[in-house]
């Protein structure tokens, strides 16, 4: 397949005018539509300015690469325009954007990726620019293009890697690179061209590997990592960097790439690059670049903890709901038992409550990983699982009060750090043991250590449950601010201490025939997930792609009362998610207090609305709290930046 197999005559305009960039991303999805590129327009549509929020897919020097991968697309393809006078698409570089591509990806099949990948390749081309916009007809545009990845990449049966590796006089590389975005189409390779083209016009060989959608490419070997004269990291995600231990590597932003090719190539030559040092195993990422600061390698450490835990959160919560509906259809009794009476229920919410459980654990789990590596997989595993199930000196096999998500981060990040300090002191052990570290001295010591933290800490959760149990109890009186509380306190920990301190107030207060107090501890627990889902589909630039993708599912959490959909959002910026699902949790709780709604089931959400006592208003509690934490996210969150 070749570019011109993706670019069709109808789906390009020569000599367009755009008076805005949301007119011409119009006209490009246009030209996708009039050749029958796209199965849904409108979520082709949605797929793009999500991306655009997420920032400008501009690439400077007259360009912009609008681009989406998504189920809406019906094949890959590319449409184009040229806008001679030029279109604000709000371009690193501030000058308008002449020459637009609009990339159309399917969400499955990558065969494509090297063909658009020789688009951006070619692009850094300025003759070639220049032609493409001097072109006459849709036809002369398509031979330019043809004629180029020809010059370029040969014949098709001879279709080369979109990355040259110009030959060194000496036999050897002198600079390498790696590049990579997040999303592996654009900027990928366009900064690995700038690096290629600008070392040829220093006289300089360079090899560089791209880390795209389609995977690895043009891989950097052994034998020329040893004899080059260093390494560009020009990276907004992590790449493998263990190989790289004893070389001077540069890292930085893809953007840099693109922007700054012959900078960074003479910080390299220069000297200028630091030596890597590594610490773990071979399968190591980048954690660090360019100014980067201790809080976003820390924010990275906790991404790569959510980014394991999420599948496990929305199959698991996706089956418990099922479970829910299929009693309800069934006519179970609304009960204790609710969500398992029947034996299918029971199945699905058997099978979904196991995904939950693993939860926790794979969270601290691939925060330690990503730590420490493979030493600190087993301590965070181990803490988390600690966490969940509340362990203590007295009850080492734990006890029914849990940790939470909060007790999985410590023990995630305390395992990594302190598994990362013991592999940094270890380094003077004698050589003759390397070969036991990692199989015996290192998950001894670090078993030891987890176990000590985690039975010190949650006997502190213990004592802090019940604190806040007997604080409740004593303000029965105080109907309104009982349901600020307790809706409040649904919110902040999510499954862990607090929740269930509300939670068993709650299912206790059934027992005493006093169901106000239920019906706001389980609308407070509902608010969470619906709020983030509700922020995600209108304040779209405030998410990064991954949470956008997850986001649709807490709608189904969220009536089910699973507040856990919210934990990977919390987790992963807790100082601005738990505040705002707090207020609306709590706004929530306030209202359905205010007007008397009751609940006589501890759990099953909106399933279990024929038991809801003022039914009407607690809908109307519901929806003001879904509301009211997604303007607070609105305003809290700041907007996500990202190349790409």
């Amino acid at each position: 397949m070749r570019i011109i197999d993706l670019l069709a005559p109808e789906a390009i305009e020569l000599g367009a005018s755009a008076a805005s960039k949301s007119d011409a991303i119009d006209k490009l999805i246009g030209l996708h539509e009039a050749a029958g590129n796209l199965s849904d327009v409108a979520a082709y549509r949605e797929a793009i300015l999500a991306r655009e929020a997420t920032g400008t897919t501009a690439i400077g020097e007259g360009m912009a690469i609008p681009h989406a991968k998504t189920d809406a697309v019906a094949k890959p393809a590319l449409a184009a325009i040229t806008v001679p006078e030029g279109v604000d698409y709000d371009a690193p570089d501030g000058k308008d954007s002449t020459l637009l591509f609009m990339i159309a990806a399917p969400s499955d099949g990558e065969v494509h990726l090297e063909v658009l990948s020789r688009l951006m390749t070619m692009l850094m081309d300025l003759d070639f620019r220049e032609a493409l916009m001097g072109a006459g007809s849709a036809q002369e545009f398509l031979q330019l293009i043809d004629a180029k990845e020809r010059e370029k990449f040969g014949e098709p049966e001879q279709a080369a890697a979109p990355v040259v590796v110009e030959e060194a006089t000496d036999d050897r590389i002198r600079v390498l690179a790696v590049t990579a975005c997040p999303t592996g189409i654009a900027h990928t390779y366009m900064a690995a061209e700038a690096l290629d083209q600008q070392a040829k016009k220093m006289g300089v060989s360079i090899k560089v590997e791209t880390n795209g959608s389609g995977g690895a490419k043009n891989i950097l070997t052994a034998d020329e990592i040893a004899a080059c004269d260093g390494i560009i990291v020009a990276a907004d995600k992590n790449v493998s960097m263990a190989r790289f231990d004893g070389k001077p590597v540069y890292i930085t932003k893809v953007a840099n790439g693109i922007n700054k090719p012959e900078e960074l190539i003479n910080k390299v030559l220069n000297g200028e690059a630091p030596v890597y040092h590594h610490s773990g195993a071979a399968e190591a990422t980048a954690d660090s670049a360019e100014g980067e600061s201790a809080g976003r390698r820390v924010y990275k450490h906790l991404m790569e903890g959510v980014s394991h835990m999420l599948p496990f959160v929305v199959a698991g919560g996706i089956f418990i709901a099922l479970a829910f509906l299929i009693d309800t259809i069934m006519g179970a009794p609304q009960d204790g038992s609710f969500g398992s009476a029947t034996p299918v229920a029971a199945w699905f919410k058997g099978v979904g409550g196991i995904s939950f459980n693993f939860m926790l654990a794979i969270l601290a789990g691939y925060i330690g990983r990503s730590i420490a590596d493979r030493p600190g997989l087993l301590v965070g595993f181990v803490g988390g699982a600690m966490a969940a199930a509340g362990c203590t000196f007295a009850a080492p096999a734990g006890t029914e009060v849990s940790a939470g998500f909060l007790g999985a981060l410590l023990a995630g990040f305390a395992g990594g750090y302190f598994m990362k300090w013991i592999e940094h002191i270890s380094e003077h052990i004698p050589q003759a043991l390397d070969g036991m570290k990692p199989v015996l001295i290192f998950p001894l010591i670090g078993l030891a250590f987890i176990g000590l933290v985690m039975c010190a800490v949650n006997p502190a959760m213990i004592v802090l449950n019940q604190a806040i149990s007997d604080f409740l109890n004593s303000l029965g009186h105080a109907k309104i601010l009982l349901g600020i509380l307790l809706g409040g306190m649904m919110a902040i920990d999510m499954g862990g201490p607090i929740n269930k301190a509300a939670y068993l107030f709650g299912t206790a207060s059934i027992a005493n025939g006093d169901y106000d107090m239920m019906a706001a501890v389980m609308i407070g627990g509902m608010v969470p997930p619906l709020a983030i889902a509700l922020a995600c589909t209108f304040f779209k630039d405030r998410w990064t792609e991954t949470e956008l993708k997850s986001a649709p599912v807490n709608y189904v959490l969220g009536l089910s009362f699973i507040t856990e959909g919210a934990i990977p959002y919390a987790a992963a910026d807790p100082l601005r998610v738990i505040p705002a699902c707090v207020v609306g949790s709590a706004v929530a709780g306030a209202i359905s207090m205010a007007f008397g709604c009751t609940l006589m089931a501890p759990h099953g959400g909106i399933f279990v609305f024929a038991v809801v006592g003022n039914w009407p208003m607690y809908l109307v509690a519901l929806a003001a709290g879904a509301i009211v934490g997604a303007l607070m996210l609105r305003i809290l969150k700041k907007k996500v930046s990202k190349e790409g």
